[in-house]
């Protein structure tokens, strides 16, 4: 007898486990992905599947020790057909971005590129407080936010969404943002007060931006195989890491932080913290064009400039 009671407790307990699983999985499969949260993007939407198990993603903390120094490695070239672009700004209710007109084509190479990349987007991460924010960490620290320069392929594929599931389809650059007294000349056009205004409920056209402004005078990088940091999380993206932080005033990251991810008509809910937490980097490499290891390092020479050509 006390047996057979044992054995009807054990599956009394097993058939409430199951119903408290098949429970949560059906509250998740009614959550978009940003309710859900980045830890359940592969549960929300089978194509995801990459998200969960992928071996290859991306954001991933930097550990300067593991950067290999490849002297090899080219330096950046930035291609433009004139000197300035145009483009929308765009709140999509998680991120801020800036997607360029088709008429004026931003291309970069050089690095670890193999192919001409066309500048799609530049995407903005940041953080709820100045210690958070960015996706990539150095040294398991973080910076109160991140700008990346979203490119695809074009000598392969025709556009960002076909190259966004293929082989070496994106580049992603990646530049961390401090709050400072003063701003990066590209992001206070960006984020200056009447722009941040009319994207809270709709977008804006912007004028006579250069790429060239966001990149520091002179700087280092790292680079490394990942993936997209948003669902599906195809794992087809070089990225590559500029050492040299943009600066951004208290006053523009605090009109970012007023950005609601709804509508007018739903309750505000900030887009700050829209940044995916660090992944493992598994068996993957790290290079660098100068020595990340040595303390006190100078970028000198023009393999340590942006190449442009107008």
């Amino acid at each position: 007898m006390f047996e057979r009671l044992k054995k009807m407790l054990k599956l009394s307990i097993i058939y409430i486990w199951v119903l408290i699983v098949l429970s949560a999985a059906a509250q998740v499969s009614h959550l978009s992905s940003d309710q859900a949260g980045p830890a359940f993007w592969g549960l929300v939407n089978s194509a995801w599947n990459l998200c969960t198990i992928g071996k290859r993603q991306s954001p991933i903390n930097i550990n300067s020790s593991q950067i290999i120094f490849d002297p090899f490695l080219p330096p950046l070239r930035l291609s433009m057909n004139g000197k300035t672009v145009h483009g929308t700004m765009h709140n999509t209710g998680r991120h801020v971005s800036f997607r360029l007109d088709n008429e004026q084509p931003v291309n970069i190479s050089g690095g670890p590129l193999l192919y001409n990349h066309r500048l799609e987007e530049v995407m903005l991460h940041f953080g709820s407080e100045n210690g958070i924010g960015s996706e990539h960490l150095m040294n398991k620290e973080s910076t109160a936010g991140e700008v990346q320069l979203i490119h695809y392929n074009q000598e392969l594929y025709s556009n960002v969404s076909e190259a966004s599931r293929n082989p070496n389809g994106l580049a992603v650059i990646s530049l961390f943002i401090n709050v400072a007294n003063n701003s990066n000349p590209f992001l206070n056009r960006m984020l200056n007060r009447e722009t941040i205004t009319r994207i809270s409920f709709r977008t804006n056209y912007i004028q006579d931006l250069s790429i060239e402004d966001l990149f520091p005078e002179t700087f280092g990088f790292l680079t490394y195989q990942g993936s997209m940091t948003i669902p599906p999380c195809y794992e087809t993206v070089t990225w590559i890491i500029i050492d040299r932080p943009l600066n951004i005033t208290s006053m523009q990251m605090h009109s970012l932080r007023l950005l609601s991810q709804n509508p007018p008509s739903q309750i505000f809910q900030s887009m700050s913290d829209n940044f995916r937490p660090v992944q493992p980097l598994f068996h993957r490499g790290l290079r660098g064009n100068l020595d990340f290891r040595k303390p006190g390092r100078k970028c000198n020479g023009a393999n340590y400039k942006l190449h442009s050509k107008f």
